[in-house]
């Protein structure tokens, strides 16, 4: 799912391109897609593009009249710019395609669940509807930021994660900002000490300015063509047993729902693995608590014949 600096990109790309321009025309080839009825889609063509805004992983293009466009790529939802003209959406995975004067945006979502919405909005109140009601972690200092994942006790990894908490981080992002202040992604707020909690304050401030900076350089005078959660240069996200950059120990994960958590067990968790929901359920008291139990246990599974089962 493109996070908060994947977000950022993509807005900086369309405000170069769009703003200032009308949206000459909408094609909705899903109309799943299109979750609002007022105003509808007839009324949004021809506004002038005043700006965009990001409303925790949402894109908001504000439009004359304060009329809003507010999509939401979801996990699989991409964007694309094209300069030709007539544009179209793109066979089974094109959904939209929004027509300016110098181009055309087009929206595809990838695989066969259709989640990315769009959403036509009327005037400020109406869009704050949208707003889960984070904060936007890059504005807030130490003591703003102890106070915010403190009002509720959740695991590190859900308070950076929940969308009411803080804005923009997901998954992806999360993993490889508790890799950089090395603290579990199950350990609870509330057992956070000062200095865990300066260093995870310092984490994501370095880490999502970082890779802003990094898909800034990327894209360049083009749009973000490449906007994915696995990337080489990431440290742990989508790493499941290569090596930690850091200390080598292979990365582990912990799978719950549809999500995962990546981690280094030297790094961040002195050399205990997590227990996985399903796994430590199955096997019981048979779950290994360290790598070299674990690589024990893959060994001996290997002379009798049978498969590594993790």
């Amino acid at each position: 799912m493109p996070e908060l600096p994947d977000i950022t990109v993509y807005i900086e790309a369309l405000e170069k391109r769009t703003v200032g321009q009308r949206l000459v025309q909408v094609r909705v080839t899903h109309p799943f897609l299109v979750r609002s009825v007022d105003p509808p889609m007839s009324k949004i063509r021809g506004k002038m593009v005043n700006g965009y805004r990001r409303i925790g992983k949402r894109i908001v293009m504000a439009l004359e009249d304060e009329l809003f466009l507010v999509l939401h790529l979801m996990i699989a939802g991409r964007l694309q710019w094209k300069t030709s003209g007539d544009a179209r959406p793109p066979g089974r995975r094109g959904l939209a395609a929004f027509g300016f004067e110098s181009g055309t945006l087009v929206l595809t979502e990838a695989g066969g669940k259709r989640r990315a919405s769009l959403h036509a909005v009327r005037g400020e109140q109406e869009l704050v509807e949208h707003d889960p009601g984070g904060l936007e972690v890059l504005d807030l200092d130490l003591e703003a930021f102890r106070e915010v994942l403190l009002r509720e006790n959740h695991s590190v990894k859900r308070a950076l994660t929940d969308p009411r908490i803080l804005s923009g981080i997901g998954n992806a992002y999360s993993d490889e900002i508790l890799h950089r202040a090395r603290l579990s992604p199950v350990k609870w707020t509330e057992r956070l000490t000062n200095d865990e909690f300066s260093r995870l304050h310092d984490a994501t401030q370095t880490v999502l300015s970082e890779w802003i900076g990094r898909l800034r350089g990327e894209m360049g005078d083009g749009f973000p063509e490449k906007v994915t959660a696995f990337r080489p240069e990431m440290a742990v996200h989508g790493k499941y047993r290569e090596p930690c950059p850091v200390c080598d120990s292979p990365v582990q994960r912990i799978v719950y729902a549809s999500n995962e958590s990546n981690y280094c067990p030297t790094c961040q968790t002195d050399g205990k693995l997590l227990a996985d929901r399903a796994l430590s359920k199955l096997l019981k008291g048979n779950w290994p608590k360290t790598l070299e139990e674990m690589e024990e246990r893959r060994v001996m599974a290997r002379s009798h014949g049978g498969s590594n089962w993790t």
